[in-house]
């Protein structure tokens, strides 16, 4: 193809990533870009139509094209391989990432214009290959490094990881900062985890590799100075080594009140002590935000996937770090691991919910290749996807029209609760309705929902309040509950929605009174509230004033 670049160039290697979400940035190509000094990186997403993301490629007109293949695009990137000959017959196709580190050998076989597969960390791996294609030479014989064999027979070699951290270059360009500050920034300061979840691949390689403490500061002041807003850090457990964690997590606390970026981490919160949470508690709002996974509260659930929760101590520290008012708490579960049926899942998420963190995200169990997950498979009658995202289907303990049942659970939750959405109004509807029992309450929505088929279709917000009206008709709700339930309702849809808007099906009372705009409501909204003794009176609450009552109380 005589308009392309020459082999040789190096600006003839292009790096694909397709990211499951545009505000999504890709830290992978990013590395690889750096071990081979210029070298370009193209970003789509999952949601991009499949020619124009051909034709994106086409015009960069690569020699080498690599594209790092992951649970959440690995779809995608089968078809794209399939048209890759037609557009782009001279091209060398490099694989790499978790989804083809493992049975590297069946997917080299299936896609035999793949010519190379990276399998395990390859950045090294990936700039002697392509010194080597510069040469015009075969990448034969790198560590880390399939290929497909004269005689068909692909050689899979071992996956490889790089040992020292500290050798590969920082990813991120200055010129590309105005482009993708307001977007997710990908970062790590260690590789590896010191658990062994059998759901996990992070604990594939022994130990944690960490990247020197002043390195890292020197990194978290460039993201800073380029004002990003947000700095999402994928170390597997943050907090496994305190005295690589703690000065991080000192010096963003140190940071000016100025500056916007926001820190995401996932911790092991249980092994946190009175020293880091001292730091937590220091945090300017909104400057870090944690996410936690435990995943269940069943102990032998727990022990089957080599996991150990310490949860009072999980617990104690939920509560203790809500109660600081400055951050962001994410916990989560996952539906479908050994021996958890309904009942259990039940009192895992009560147990959970219990805590009230602000947001409950219920994952479903992955079989991911490579992962120890798959010893478990046939002990625990599991049946799964065979095709990405690989999730549970059946077990033992769970039937498919109970996983697909937990779907519409997990939907239904999804929209109200972790949006932030008709938080009080829920949280009266389980007392009113469901004696406190949080499972419950959301089950007997979840049923409602699917009976009335809404499961089935996409929903405006805006019908989203009233939805919670009907549905406390149907549980049958005295007139005077009606009253105060939409009350609840405009109240919440102030606070999450803003002053401009206006849910349907709601008794809205909105007027000016002294230039204070004002919602009145038939009964002292804020007892109500706050689960105190309601008098009828009515009351005008100025709307700014609801937005800082729960600002301040959330």
């Amino acid at each position: 193809m005589a308009e392309m670049a020459s082999a040789a160039d190096a600006d003839g290697v292009v790096w694909l990533a397709i990211n499951a979400k545009y505000s999504h940035t890709s830290l992978s190509v990013r590395y690889l870009r750096e071990a081979v000094p210029g070298s370009r990186i193209l970003e789509v997403t999952i949601n991009d139509y499949l020619l124009p993301t051909l034709g994106a490629v086409y015009e960069m007109h690569p020699r080498v094209l690599g594209i790092a293949c992951y649970i959440w695009n690995i779809e995608r990137v089968k078809e794209l391989l399939q048209l890759l000959p037609a557009a782009l017959p001279g091209c060398t196709v490099i694989c790499g990432g978790p989804e083809v580190s493992y049975e590297t050998a069946a997917f080299m076989k299936a896609f035999p214009m793949v010519d190379y597969v990276v399998r395990g960390e390859g950045e090294e791996a990936v700039a002697a290959l392509c010194e080597r294609l510069r040469k015009g030479e075969s990448g034969a014989g790198i560590p880390g490094v399939a290929w497909l064999g004269p005689d068909g027979v692909v050689n899979e070699g071992a996956a490889v990881v790089v040992p020292e951290l500290s050798a590969l270059p920082f990813p991120y360009h200055e010129e590309e900062m105005a482009d993708i500050r307001e977007r997710i920034l990908y970062y790590e300061t260690s590789r590896g985890c010191p658990f062994s979840c059998a759901y996990c691949l992070s604990c594939a390689t022994a130990g944690v590799r960490y990247l020197p403490l002043p390195r890292v500061l020197r990194e978290l002041a460039f993201f800073v100075r380029h004002d990003v807003r947000q700095v999402k850090f994928v170390d597997r457990t943050f907090n496994a080594k305190k005295a690589h964690f703690l000065p991080i997590l000192t010096y963003i606390a140190g940071l000016p009140e100025t500056c916007r970026t926001n820190f995401h981490f996932e911790v092991a919160i249980d092994y946190l002590d009175d020293e880091v949470l001292g730091v937590l508690s220091r945090m300017p709002r909104g400057r870090v935000q944690l996410e936690i996974g435990i995943q269940s509260t069943n102990a032998a659930t727990l022990a089957a996937v080599s996991r150990v929760n310490h949860w009072a101590k999980i617990a104690s520290h939920i509560r203790t770090i809500l109660g600081f008012h400055n951050m962001h708490l994410h916990v989560d579960l996952i539906i479908g691991l050994p021996g958890e049926g309904v009942a259990s899942f039940h009192q895992s998420f009560n147990d959970v919910f219990a805590l009230q963190p602000d947001a409950l995200q219920l994952g479903f169990l992955k079989f991911l290749k490579g992962a120890a997950m798959m010893g478990l498979v046939e002990r625990y009658g599991y049946q799964y996807m065979t095709m990405a995202p690989y999730e549970v289907l059946r077990s033992d303990a769970l039937t498919y029209g109970e996983i697909r049942w937990l779907h519409t659970f997990e939907d239904v939750f999804e929209r109200y609760y972790n949006a932030g959405r008709c938080r009080t109004a829920t949280a009266w509807l389980t007392r009113q309705f469901a004696g406190g029992d949080a499972f419950a309450f959301w089950q007997r929505l979840a049923d409602w929902w699917e009976a009335r088929g809404f499961h089935r279709r996409n929903h405006a917000v805006r019908k989203l309040y009233a939805y919670l009206l009907a549905f406390a008709k149907s549980l049958g709700a005295g007139e005077e509950d009606l009253v105060r339930l939409d009350a609840l309702l405009r109240w919440d849809a102030i606070r999450k929605e803003g002053v401009k808007s206006f849910p349907e099906g709601l008794g809205w009372r909105r007027e000016w009174r002294d230039r204070v705009l004002v919602e009145v409501f038939p009964v002292d909204i804020v007892a109500l509230v706050e689960g105190r003794m309601v008098k009828k009176d009515e009351t005008a609450v100025p709307c700014e004033e609801i937005c800082v009552y729960m600002s301040a109380h959330c």
